[in-house]
């Protein structure tokens, strides 16, 4: 899972403009957002450099069992 929707509300930045700069459809960046689908490695890099921050930022810690 990933913490896309939350980083961008945080940082005041809509889904639309990510996926201007991401070069994606914004129906597909919705899709991660909302976790329906989730970017592939090299998008989630892609996407942590357009926000500028780290790619754990966007990533659920798991829980440990």
């Amino acid at each position: 899972m990933n913490r896309i929707k939350e980083v961008l509300e945080k940082k005041g930045i809509k889904q639309i403009w990510l996926s201007e700069q991401l070069g994606k459809s914004y129906n597909m960046v919705h899709s991660y957002a909302q976790n329906k689908r989730q970017p592939s490695l090299e998008d989630l890099y892609k996407i942590a450099g357009i926000l500028n921050i780290e790619v754990a930022e966007l990533l659920e810690k798991r829980n440990k069992i």
